[in-house]
């Protein structure tokens, strides 16, 4: 059993930027994909960014250039940093997480067992 908690949402100005965090427990996060999803009211949970075991990196192509994913496995940390902020990035945040033994692209909600609370991003215009 894996628990998520997601931290570093707030509200900012278009243009500005975030910092979202995501702590797993359990021993063996370095062994884990993960995943960010995040949802506006009315929609269902799309994929934001997703990092391999291995530390390889894939985007969806609205946030693509503005936004970088990493993990330190020392913390058993995931972050999502979100520079070039736009309102239309206003969604709740979410990190998820699966088995990463095969490197796979994991971009839907059912490819992930694993999922935080949410944490609430809100740019202004």
């Amino acid at each position: 059993q894996v628990q998520l908690v997601e931290s570093g949402g707030g509200l900012v100005q278009a243009g500005g930027s975030l910092r979202l965090s995501c702590a797993a427990s359990g021993r063996t996060f370095s062994t884990y994909a993960m995943g960010w999803f995040r949802r506006t009211p009315g929609k269902e949970r799309e994929f934001v960014a997703g990092i391999r075991r291995g530390g390889n990196t894939y985007y969806a192509d609205s946030v693509k250039g503005r936004f970088t994913i990493s993990r330190d496995n020392a913390k058993n940390t995931v972050y999502l940093q979100m520079n070039s902020l736009k309102p239309e990035d206003t969604a709740v945040y979410y990190c998820a997480a699966r088995d990463g033994y095969y490197s796979g692209t994991y971009y839907y909600t059912n490819q992930y067992p694993y999922w935080g609370q949410g944490t609430q991003v809100t740019v202004s215009s």
